[in-house]
C-alpha cells in the first residue's frame, strides 16, 4: 500500500495519519474551514479517491470522489460554496446531504466517526470504494 495524500482546494498538502492500523485518523481541526479536503488512496495499484468536510450544519462528512451514475467518466466532484458540485454532469449536492443521500449522482457515502479531536475512517471502508476508480 502506498501512504494517504491529501490535496485540499486550496491545494495545501497533508497527510492522515496511517500507522500501523486499520484506521487512518485526521485531526478535526483540518475542517475547521468547511472547505473540502480531497484524499488518495491507493491499493493493489487503484487510486480510492474521496472527500472529507465540514457541513453547512457544522457535521464533519466524508465520501467517495466519485457517484454511481458518472463513475465511469472519473471527474469526481468540486466545491462550490457549501455544494459540491459533479465535474460530469454538473449537479449540486448541499453539503449538509452528504453521507444522508446516497444513489444517483450523490457522493456515494464513506463511513466515518469522529473520536475526541480525530476524524477516523477505516481502510476497509475505502477499500470498499475500490470498485469505483478500478474500471
Amino acid at each position: 500500500m502506498i501512504p494517504l495524500t491529501a490535496i485540499s482546494a486550496q491545494k495545501k498538502q497533508s497527510k492522515g495519519d496511517t500507522g500501523k492500523t486499520d484506521v487512518i485518523s485526521y485531526p478535526v481541526s483540518d475542517f475547521k474551514d468547511g472547505k473540502a479536503r480531497f484524499y488518495t488512496y491507493e491499493s493493489n495499484g487503484v487510486k480510492v479517491k474521496y472527500f472529507i468536510l465540514k457541513s453547512s450544519d457544522g457535521i464533519i462528512r466524508a465520501a467517495f470522489d466519485a457517484c454511481d451514475v458518472c463513475f465511469k467518466h472519473k471527474q469526481g466532484y468540486y466545491q462550490e460554496g457549501n455544494l459540491m458540485v459533479c465535474r460530469r454532469c454538473g449537479q449540486k449536492f448541499p453539503s449538509n446531504k452528504v453521507n444522508e443521500v446516497k444513489g444517483g449522482c450523490n457522493p456515494s457515502p464513506l463511513n466515518r466517526t469522529i473520536e475526541g479531536n480525530n476524524v477516523l475512517i477505516k481502510k476497509n471502508d475505502i477499500l470498499d470504494g475500490e470498485f469505483y476508480f478500478s474500471r
